[in-house]
Formats: structure tokens, C-alpha cells, sequence
């Protein structure tokens, strides 16, 4: 894979030939040991440039490009270096920019400059990416995904932009496929509806922009499966572990019998949790169950029914009492 983040599947193909243009590179040679591949030795301290091999002064006065570490704090412990902070992957141009403070003793002059000094050095379509960063940070930390997802989540974020892709999409709508795309590449699946809840996007638009970004980038999204559902949403009902190996057992009998076939990945393992739960006489109520997994009541007492006609062949008679199953 490219280092690129979420290269293309198919990448672009330039048109036309390609123009040839000089090489302006300045290639500095020993006039005495005259190797193709110098070497020659800054040193800073003298200011001089020196070849290693026959120790011949090349130039004088040269500049050190190093970084400043030198510290000129006073006792308080201020530390005010002049290297800068790191470069931001996520954000394009030089990023050494200089900011005016806006504290001038209240004349305004200094909010007026300001003010004039970020229009004059904004960086075009820079302002909009920081927006969108935000809003994926806050709705990562919103459901409590780490901050690696949301950094994943930004880079595609930014892959769609540099692309083009999405004209037309609102910001919603990408952040939210994006989101999505992040999760289930670092395997900790996310509903479509649980991230409709936080994103306020329908579910088909986030379809739409989901489908459009799988087709085009290179992605390690798995397919969601009700067993990686399951331990998120027995913590999030309180259950016991017992109770969340047995729905485990559930889904794995019930998919290879096919007992809930054409049903979601959510349903499965909502019908699996609510009958383990009767299984251990600690019943959940439809409406728990339908609250945190986004199935509704109606859907999860269906598939609750498919499963207690299969009891026999689901559950080990020996091992659970079909006596504390709720009858359908």
C-alpha cells in the first residue's frame, strides 16, 4: 500500500506527455578530489565548509539551519524556545504563521490588526478543514472512540477533500461516512444508527457517501457481525459474563443453522441477548434491549420467536432450563 493515506483503488492516469524541465540542482564538488559523491563536512562552530577527504576550506561564513534548542528562561521557569511547535500532518502549508495579539490596553488597535493580519496569511480551505476536525473530535469523544479512530477519521476526511469527491455532500454527511469507515476499520463497529444519533444525518445519505468511499479508496473495513456487537452491548445492559457467553453461543448456533436468516447483524444479537437473559432469570425488557442496541420492540419479539422454535436445537437441554424462557 502507498504511504499515502487511503490511497485509490484505481489511480488517476495523467494525460498527455510530460513535460521535461532542466534540473536546477547546485551539486557543490572538491576542485581536488573531484568524487561524484562528495564528502563534505559543515562545520558550524568555524562557519566553514570542509572537505573530509583532503580537508580543503570549500566556503566560509555558512549559515546554521539547525534548530535553535538554546533556552533564554528567566527562574520562573518559562521556557521560551524558538524551535516551534511539531508540524500538523493533518493541515497543509508551512504552518509558521505569526499571530497579533489582540491585548493592546483596549484601543482596539491591536483586535483591528489582528483581525487584517489573519485575513492577509489565511490559508484557503485550511479554515474549513479545522472546522471539520473539530466536529470529528467532538463526536468521537460524544460516543467514546479513541483518539486513533478520530485521527483515521480525519485523514479520510482530508483524502476526500484533496480529491474532490463528495461535491455536493454536506460536511454531516462526509464526517459521518467518515467516522463510520474509521470504526470499522479498527474493528470497533459502530450501528448506522448510532452514528445517525450523533451526526443527525439520515441513514441512506450516509449509505450514499460510505459506498462511494469504499469504492474509490483503499480500506481495511471488515463486515460488521453480531459477535462483535455483543460485549458492547451486555456492558452497556449490565449483564453478567455468563449471560454474554451464552448470547455468544446463541449467535454462533443460530448462524450456522440459519434460524434468522436476511436479519441485521443488530437484530441477531439483540434476540440472542434477550433470550440468554431469560435463560439466567435475570430478563431484560424488550424496551432495554430495543434502547440500547436500536432494534425495535416489535423487530426483537419476531426474532425472539424464530429462536424459541429452535430452543431444542440451539440450546443443551442438560446444560439450561427451558422452563425460565418467556413464552413468545
Amino acid at each position: 500500500m502507498s504511504n499515502i493515506p487511503f490511497p485509490r483503488i484505481k489511480p488517476q492516469v495523467d494525460v498527455g506527455p510530460k513535460q521535461i524541465l532542466p534540473d536546477l540542482n547546485v551539486r557543490l564538488i572538491c576542485p581536488d578530489c573531484k568524487k561524484q559523491i562528495p564528502n563534505i563536512v559543515e562545520e558550524f562552530a568555524s562557519g566553514d565548509l570542509v572537505c573530509g577527504d583532503c580537508g580543503l576550506v570549500l566556503g566560509d561564513r555558512i549559515i546554521d539551519t539547525r534548530s535553535e534548542w538554546r533556552t533564554f528562561a528567566n527562574d520562573d521557569g518559562d521556557d521560551p524556545s524558538r524551535v516551534g511547535s511539531a508540524a500538523n500532518p493533518l493541515l497543509d502549508g508551512s504552518q509558521l504563521d505569526t499571530v497579533i495579539s489582540r491585548r493592546d490596553g483596549g484601543s482596539g488597535t491591536a483586535r483591528d490588526l489582528n483581525k487584517v493580519h489573519g485575513k492577509a496569511n489565511a490559508v484557503k480551505g485550511e479554515k474549513n478543514l479545522i472546522q471539520a476536525y473539530q466536529q470529528i473530535t467532538a463526536m468521537s469523544d460524544s460516543i467514546g472512540l479513541t483518539r486513533l479512530i478520530a485521527d483515521i477519521a480525519k485523514q479520510l476526511y482530508k483524502r476526500v477533500e484533496e480529491e474532490k469527491l463528495l461535491r455536493g455532500k454536506s460536511t454531516e454527511s462526509i464526517i459521518a461516512a467518515c467516522i463510520f469507515i474509521a470504526c470499522r476499520q479498527e474493528n470497533v463497529p459502530r450501528t448506522f444508527k448510532e452514528i445517525c444519533v450523533i451526526t443527525r444525518v439520515p441513514k441512506k445519505e450516509i449509505g450514499r457517501c460510505f459506498k462511494t468511499l469504499i469504492r474509490t479508496f483503499e480500506t481495511n473495513v471488515t463486515t460488521m457481525t453480531s459477535e462483535d456487537l455483543m460485549s458492547r452491548f451486555c456492558s452497556m445492559l449490565k449483564l453478567r459474563m455468563e449471560i454474554q457467553k451464552t448470547a455468544l453461543e446463541l449467535t454462533v448456533k443460530t448462524k450456522e443453522l440459519g434460524t434468522l436468516a436476511g436479519k441485521s447483524p443488530v437484530s441477531v444479537a439483540a434476540a440472542c441477548i434477550f433470550m440468554a437473559s431469560c435463560l439466567y432469570n435475570q430478563p431484560q425488557s424488550t424496551k432495554d434491549v430495543a434502547q440500547v442496541t436500536g432494534v425495535s420492540e416489535v423487530t426483537i419479539k419476531n426474532s425472539y420467536k424464530l429462536l424459541y422454535g429452535k430452543k431444542e436445537m440451539l440450546l443443551d437441554k442438560k446444560k439450561y432450563d427451558y422452563n425460565n424462557l418467556l413464552s413468545p
